[in-house]
């Protein structure tokens, strides 16, 4: 295949191409600066709306994973650029698609399992209406603004990402130092459900996504098994072979990191794979206990 990737050089993206270009698949990139054709990169402006149109003719699909980094303290300005990003970045790529004669037949977009909000233990599919609050706000209008891919009949998925797990970058990653030092404990009440999916498992995901001709729209990004924070907790410490005694009580995580306390570390989301288990997929890594022995070289 001949695939366009935005975000090629996150956690997610940089596995991808590396996992595409191993099996041979042809790789270009969309890139915000040091764009080279030559070198399969092609320069776009997701703020400014604009970007190379020769990007895009005769490729088989488009992976769209671009966005600001959510974690962080959530100031306006930070808002700002994690929904602008998404909204702006998502709209520029679907309208330039949509005026392409020699488009792709697929895009695939990155989602999140922010989408359906805090919804304490209810099991939530595909098909399940959105929560309320920012990030359910910015994923329902990051997945509408590829809509002008949909009108010009592309196959767009949707892939709503739960916590991906890599001790290379994002959410675990900087769990490691404190856990490791014997400090790591459950965060509020630990009853809170997390649903997670390994950084492996996330790149296989996508790779389904694109070789799935009848799946479409909203796919949740999810291994078929989420756990409670203290459930993680625990896990975590027993494959590094260390004590969690040190719980983050719910007034300090919002004391340390303000709205998106709430949002990211005390919500509870139960998010089940219904559409990636009917359309046969077959995950890596489905306990959170084996998979961190694993990602942590402990299995």
């Amino acid at each position: 295949m001949n695939i366009l990737v935005t975000g090629s050089s996150g956690l997610v993206g940089s596995a991808l191409c590396a996992s595409l270009e191993s099996d041979g698949h042809r790789v270009a990139r969309l890139v915000r600066s040091d764009a080279s054709a030559d070198q399969g990169r092609f320069l776009w402006d997701p703020a400014g709306g604009s970007m190379d149109d020769a990007a895009l003719g005769g490729r088989d699909a488009v992976v769209h994973l671009a966005g600001e980094n959510i974690a962080g303290r959530w100031t306006a300005a930070k808002k700002a650029r994690i929904r602008d990003s998404r909204l702006r970045g998502t709209s520029t790529l679907a309208e330039h698609l949509a005026r392409c004669n020699d488009r792709p037949a697929t895009l695939v977009c990155a989602s999140a399992i922010g989408y359906y909000g805090e919804r304490g233990e209810e099991p939530l599919t595909e098909d399940s209406p959105p929560g309320s609050g920012f990030l359910s706000d910015v994923c329902r209008e990051w997945e509408a603004s590829a809509a002008a891919a949909v009108v010009c009949g592309m196959r767009v998925v949707h892939l709503r990402f739960g916590v991906i797990l890599s001790p290379a970058g994002g959410a675990l990653a900087q769990m490691l130092l404190p856990f490791r030092l014997g400090l790591g404990g459950k965060v509020g009440s630990g009853r809170q459900t997390m649903s997670w999916v390994s950084l492996e498992d996330a790149v296989h995901i996508i790779r389904h996504a694109l070789d799935t001709r009848d799946l479409a729209g909203p796919v949740n990004a999810v291994a078929p098994n989420p756990v409670t924070n203290l459930e993680f907790t625990r896990a975590l410490g027993r494959a590094l072979s260390r004590p969690t005694l040190f719980p983050m009580p719910a007034f300090a995580a919002r004391l340390a990191f303000g709205e998106m306390a709430d949002a990211l570390l005390l919500a509870s989301t139960r998010v089940l794979p219904e559409k990636l288990r009917a359309s046969h997929y077959s995950f890596r890594h489905r306990e959170i206990e084996p998979t961190l022995r694993a990602l942590l070289g402990n299995s």
